[in-house]
């Protein structure tokens, strides 16, 4: 079969996720690994989506149902002992649908640049099939039982990739005639004396086999964060009969803080910060002081609230820091707590939350221990805007 350039080829893909990644170590497979948000199989399902209308899923039609959820997809079919049996499976699946030509996509790869299918379908104008590879670059080395035999010259040696593409027709009567023993598709096309083309592969189509791969394709899929920095400033009215609460921690005080809720000043200006970086606003539009469920309230929940913001936006806390201006209590020795709490309630490191104090010489109302005054600076890391 050969297809005019004038037509435009109807394209499908099966999408392979029925092996059980026991390499990977994880309590499941591989291809349901949560990386940036997502599982593996659903990213690599929207990358073929790109192009590809017809997805036919292979493995476990529960499992896989789940992790595509809502993406157009056909119904899922069971996979088999081998890759080659899964495979199979797939492209049977899609006879009543007549595809030109199929690409044929490793579940446990979660990442292509857009270019690649176009690439492939271009060079299926002219061979029987496709494919990405990326040239080896490291030296190669034979060894038996721990000890180097030979040196492999690596001149012309590639590593294939996924998708590939082929013309479905062939493709079918090869699965349906050859042996089992293929490692992947192209060498079916190989062995039966058909033309296979390299495209441009990249170093960042990862196979998701060990676990060190799991942090690479972390820094590869997940969007690139920017720094937005939100300033926060509160006052409390010192009184008598009330917990003096700051920072999460009660500080041992003759006086605490008047307010609706425990009136946390340190935690209030943190808040406020937070949701300033996010343009959401001060404390009083999540949590109004005129509602009654929030009176004597405890603030970790407000300070928990705007860092479930922060994660709602695909972000993450860069650092936050803490003044809190008074002449009374001494803040120095309650700092490590503070510092220790605030982190627990934001779900980061320590060492991104500062807490200092300092004093105002005794002038103004926080000089005449009338109240205590608290500013605070917050840095997150953002997606664009456009990407919330």
């Amino acid at each position: 079969m050969s297809i005019e350039p004038s037509q435009t080829p109807r394209i499908a893909a099966v999408l392979v996720a029925a092996g059980s990644g026991s390499r990977f170590g994880a309590a499941m497979p591989k291809q349901y690994v949560t990386i940036a948000g997502q599982t593996v199989l659903r990213h690599a399902a929207q990358a073929l989506l790109r192009d590809v209308a017809l997805l036919q899923p292979v493995g476990d039609a529960e499992a896989i149902g789940e992790a595509l959820a809502g993406l157009p997809h056909l119904p899922v079919v069971p996979g088999g002992a081998t890759r080659q049996d899964s495979v199979r499976a797939g492209l049977e699946a899609l006879v009543a649908h007549a595809p030109d030509l199929v690409l044929v996509h490793d579940g446990a790869r979660p990442f292509f640049p857009a270019r690649t299918i176009p690439d492939l379908i271009a060079a299926l104008a002219t061979h029987d099939g496709a494919i990405p590879a990326v040239p080896v670059a490291d030296t190669l080395k034979r060894a038996s039982g721990g000890v180097i035999e030979t040196t492999v010259p690596r001149d012309g040696l590639f590593r294939a990739q996924t998708p590939q593409g082929f013309r479905f027709p062939l493709l079918l009567a090869l699965h349906r005639t050859l042996p089992e023993g293929a490692t992947d598709d192209a060498s079916l096309l190989e062995s039966a004396g058909h033309t296979v083309a390299l495209v441009a592969g990249s170093e960042d189509n990862i196979k998701m086999t060990y676990p060190e791969d799991q942090a690479r394709l972390e820094r590869v899929l997940a969007p690139p964060l920017y720094p937005r920095i939100g300033t926060g400033f509160d006052v409390h009215v010192l009184e008598a009969g009330r917990k003096l609460i700051l920072c999460g921690i009660e500080v041992p005080h003759e006086k605490g803080l008047s307010g609706h809720s425990d009136a946390d000043v340190g935690i209030h200006a943190l808040c406020d910060a937070i949701y300033g970086a996010l343009a959401e606003g001060d404390i009083g539009r999540h949590f109004p002081p005129s509602e009654a469920q929030w009176k004597d309230a405890d603030s970790a929940r407000f300070l928990r609230h705007a860092a479930g913001r922060v994660a709602a936006r695909g972000g993450r806390i860069a650092n936050v820091d803490v003044t809190l201006i008074c002449e009374r209590p001494k803040i120095t020795p309650h700092a490590p707590a503070m510092i220790a709490r605030l982190a627990e309630l934001l779900g980061c490191d320590a060492r991104r939350v500062s807490v200092k104090a300092t004093t105002t010489e005794r002038l103004g109302f926080t000089g005449r221990m009338e109240g205590i005054a608290c500013q605070a600076v917050a840095t997150v890391l953002l997606p664009e805007v456009a990407d919330w």
